[in-house]
């Protein structure tokens, strides 16, 4: 019974010092999230904001998407619990956000103001957003 509990003692502690040395290992945790806020009144050009939005993050960024190093968020900041997200990234209209988060905590963010100029042109707008989702995850690696 005593060499049953000591080899069961054995084990467990290898195990543990196996997760440990794999957790030293680890890298970082980055992660970029794609922030597109918006209000309770909401025209035509800004769902076309958030429709072109999610279309050049999801046609393009797949693999990030899928390996969770990229997410799409649709945030409602006339909803009591996302207000905080006005003062946070100083907003004042419909804004696509990209955050940069390291260890849970955001490193740098950017508002990509010029999907107001390029909504118009839906092939500039995906453009825009690509460039600037790129430029962010590769501060990610």
């Amino acid at each position: 019974m005593k060499r049953i509990l000591l080899i069961i003692l054995v084990i467990i502690l290898v195990s543990v010092g196996v997760v440990s040395s794999f957790a030293a290992d680890k890298p970082t945790s980055k992660r970029l999230i794609a922030y597109y806020f918006h209000g309770n009144f909401r025209c035509s050009t800004c769902y076309r904001l958030e429709t072109y939005s999610r279309e050049a993050i999801e046609t393009n960024f797949r693999d990030e998407l899928t390996s969770g190093k990229l997410v799409f968020n649709v945030v409602n900041t006339d909803e009591k619990a996302n207000s905080h997200f006005i003062n946070d990234y100083q907003l004042y209209t419909k804004s696509l956000i990209l955050s940069l988060v390291k260890d849970g905590k955001q490193i740098k963010w950017v508002n990509l103001d010029k999907i107001w100029e390029y909504v118009g042109n839906k092939q500039k707008f995906i453009e825009y957003v690509k460039s600037g989702v790129v430029d962010f995850l590769e501060g990610a690696r």
